[in-house]
């Protein structure tokens, strides 16, 4: 065919759509959904079913959701995030829109900062026949009166709805009694997880009947544990996951649990049970040997014997998270580390630990050792490099997560090593660790120190000026005075020469942290921080970094979905300008106290990061609350925006 000018025009075959599905798999969530607004045949390839597996969709209650709850009708299955629903009518016709729509198609629903009436869910329930996963966390408003499927024919509609639910958070209900507990899970009679963190459970003693718990049935007040072991008992056949945790549970309370008959628990979470005690853990590990995911984290009254506890007990554990445990030491983390099905630890603020007894359970043979994927070591201040060093040697091959936050110690050779062997890090943590320097991400030996008189040797001692601190001669430096030397032109020419690993050799990497690391600069940053597929970065409190690291940033990590550039006084509109127009992605991005940031840079935000969700300009002095209202006006997506004391307001005034 010919245009009008007279050219030749090829005609191009349609791609089948098949070929077009394999081309979308390649890309991102978020660039799938920009591709199928291409044409028709684009869309209905990115609504294929391998594209469609765990999504999710968050958003607030409006009346603008009406529409978008009538286009998911359209799809086979669902999952549903709902938030800020309340008794009035926009909320009422949502839950009722949700359940024509979608009720035999929704497989997950949440509800969290809600505050609904019971009439309202009670008319959701029997309509959502596929639903397999319900999240009621913090909704009192539905235990309040304690009336809550208080009717038998209620109740009847409710169950032959949630027959197939195997998911029930009811986390920090505060009414939540063994009346309404016992009507709920009666309609539910195939859990697999159950979940009532922050709950007031009563372990031990009825404080409103004022006698042990048991003695009386089924209590209007108060959720008891004779009520939580009954549900167990009930559904032992099918409960996998249990989680207890900001409850005060006492060791004999979770001996009970445990030791119901025939009850098989792979996950438990104990997170803050700060009653728990040594021996209750290894009854717990006596009784429940197939745990396979534990987390007694913050349980402060912990000691060894815990570790000693699952190391001996839980020989398929696979995820162990010992947070804030203050108690623990090094003492048996080597067993601890011989458990072959280890893949996820977290020490992270178990101040004791400095990484030896790690080190020396990893020496052995390959399959006698944890194959760790995650290790969190944040706030542990007696890590130095030389456990590092050895970590990274001896987990090159399976490590994927890596949290050294705030280990004060961490230096230089510590980031070399990890550039060195741990090539298949996707999250890399190393915020709080301040001797690291350009030096180091660069995978550069610093040769020389800087020496502000430009001395090459010891020529003597030599007279002052001053006859400060009583003496005649130069007081030698101080550790605190020592800094590194700067990276020169001549030195960056270099390490673009050398075969070094620094930095840049973690092609993998998705997150990456790096805030408050104060000696970095532009230097580093622009060299180094180039990852196609980096989703997250922080680089708050450098207060080195100009301009050109942003621009450097957004030109090189076009992935970005969250930025963190707080306390960075050397960022301005200039970089914003720069860097805006390749951050199509972000979704956070946090500016507090940049003072050079004005209301030009929302205006470009405006223009080009209209996927934005959560920004702080906290601080900004710059900054007018008219632009702000603008700006909220302007992005469709924008749910929570941080503005105190912006436009130069005084903080004196403020206290």
């Amino acid at each position: 065919m010919e245009d009008c000018e007279g050219e030749d025009m090829i005609e191009t075959p349609e791609l089948p759509l098949e070929i077009i599905v394999y081309i979308l798999s390649f890309l991102h969530a978020s660039d799938r959904k920009e591709a199928s607004l291409v044409c028709r045949r684009w869309y209905s390839a990115s609504q294929d079913l391998r594209f469609q597996k765990d999504v999710t969709f968050c958003f607030p209650a409006s009346s603008s959701a009406l529409e978008l709850i009538r286009a998911l009708g359209r799809k086979s299955r669902c999952s549903l995030i709902i938030s800020q629903l309340d008794g009035f009518s926009v909320s009422r016709s949502l839950l009722l829109e949700v359940g024509l729509c979608l009720g035999s198609k929704l497989e997950s629903l949440a509800l969290p900062g809600s505050s609904i009436t019971e009439a309202s869910l009670l008319a959701l329930l029997p309509r959502l026949t596929s639903l397999r996963r319900l999240d009621l966390r913090g909704l009192d408003s539905l235990f309040m009166s304690g009336a809550f499927l208080s009717r038998e024919e209620q109740r009847q509609q409710v169950r032959s709805a949630l027959s197939g639910l195997e998911e029930l958070d009811l986390s920090d209900l505060r009414y939540l009694s063994d009346l309404t507990f016992n009507r709920l899970t009666g309609c539910t009679p195939r859990l697999r997880r159950l979940s009532l963190g922050g709950c007031h459970i009563a372990f031990e003693f009825d404080p409103y009947r004022g006698c042990p718990v048991g003695a009386v049935e089924d209590s209007s007040a108060l959720l008891s544990l004779r009520n939580l072991r009954r549900l167990l008992m009930e559904q032992k056949s099918t409960l996998v996951a249990l989680d207890l945790s900001r409850t005060s549970i006492t060791p004999e309370s979770l001996r009970t649990v445990a030791q119901v008959q025939d009850l098989v628990l792979e996950e438990l979470c104990l997170h803050g049970c700060k009653e728990l005690t040594d021996y209750s853990v290894e009854v717990l590990v006596k009784h429940q040997p197939d745990l396979q995911r534990l987390d007694i984290s913050a349980c402060t009254e912990l000691t060894n014997r815990s570790v000693d506890a699952v190391a001996r007990g839980l020989k398929t554990l696979t995820h162990l998270s010992l947070s804030r445990d203050w108690r623990i030491t090094e003492k048996g983390l080597a067993d601890l580390l011989s458990v072959s099905s280890l893949r996820s630890l977290d020490l992270s603020e178990c101040v004791h630990i400095s990484g030896t007894e790690i080190v020396k359970g990893l020496t052995g043979p390959s399959a006698t050792r944890a194959q760790l994927e995650t290790l969190n070591l944040k706030s542990c201040t007696y890590i130095r490099d030389l456990s590092v060093f050895s970590l990274t040697q001896l987990l090159g091959n399976t490590l994927h997560e890596l949290d050294l936050t705030s280990c004060v110690n961490v230096t230089d050779l510590s980031v070399r090593s990890i550039a060195t062997y741990l090539q298949k890090l996707v999250v890399l943590r190393l915020g709080w660790c301040k001797e690291v320097t350009d030096w180091g991400l660069l995978g550069m030996v610093e040769t020389t120190k800087c020496d502000l008189d430009h001395e090459t040797g010891d020529k003597g001692p030599r007279f002052t000026r001053t006859f400060g601190n009583m003496g005649f001669f130069k007081p030698p430096r101080l550790p605190f005075d020592e800094r590194p030397k700067l990276v020169t032109q001549r030195d960056l020419e270099q390490f673009k020469q050398q075969d070094g690993a620094s930095l840049l050799a973690l092609s993998r990497l998705q997150e990456l942290d790096l805030s408050a690391c104060c000696k970095l600069t532009d230097s580093s940053i622009t060299e180094v921080v180039r990852y196609p597929d980096l989703h997250r970065l922080s680089l708050s409190m450098l207060p080195e970094i100009t301009d050109a690291s942003l621009a450097s940033v957004a030109w090189h990590c076009r992935s970005l979905t969250s930025l963190a550039l707080n306390h960075c006084p050397g960022i301005s509109d200039r970089g914003v300008a720069q860097a805006a127009p390749y951050l199509k992605r972000l979704q956070h991005l946090y500016l507090s106290c940049c003072n050079n940031i004005t209301d030009r840079s929302l205006f470009l935000l405006v223009q080009h990061c209209n996927r934005l969700r959560t920004l702080d300009i906290s601080r900004c002095k710059n900054i007018s609350v008219t632009t702000v209202d603008l700006l909220q006006s302007q992005l469709p997506f924008l749910e929570n925006i941080h503005y105190r004391f912006i436009g130069g307001v005084d903080l004196t005034l403020a206290f």
